[in-house]
């Protein structure tokens, strides 16, 4: 799946990306980079809405779950969802942001992390699996935020 694609399969199954007008910026197998403008997330004091940040956050892990399960042959019938974040905001956001989620660096260097085989092997067993993915909002060359966020994958 490329940058187009995925951005064309979130503005048809997750319609709150394309009113948000999340564009997705790249994709590797150990990470994905989303961005959105200020205007259509902006709140009363002329910055990011936190719940914006906070979905495009969410938005850039679940992407890049999504995309390695696709890698990985799961199709449609796999189901991905959040069951947990923690938002931290470091810095107020006052235009286009970005949101980078990646499995950690360390495992980055091989094409499938540890954490990743071991997240597909279990969902392959028990047809059920969760995963922890962290992503970062940067403005302006700074980190302004970041998510840990918990996510199961089901196969029915």
């Amino acid at each position: 799946m490329n940058e187009p694609e995925l951005q064309q399969y979130l503005y048809d199954h997750i319609p709150l990306s394309k009113a948000m007008e999340v564009e997705v910026l790249s994709i590797t197998s150990h990470s994905v980079k989303l961005s959105a403008p200020l205007e259509p997330n902006i709140n009363h004091r002329e910055t990011v809405f936190g719940g914006s940040a906070s979905a495009v956050a969410i938005l850039s892990a679940w992407c890049l779950l999504h995309t390695s399960l696709r890698r990985a042959g799961h199709g449609p019938e796999t189901r991905l969802v959040i069951q947990r974040n923690t938002m931290e905001y470091t810095l107020p956001i006052v235009g286009r942001f970005t949101s980078t989620a990646q499995f950690a660096a360390d495992e980055a260097a091989s094409e499938l992390s540890t954490e990743l085989a071991r997240f597909l092997n279990t969902l392959k067993r028990h047809k059920k699996a969760r995963i922890s993915v962290s992503a970062k909002l940067e403005f302006g060359g700074q980190i302004c935020g970041s998510l840990t966020g918990d996510f199961v994958a089901l196969n029915y």
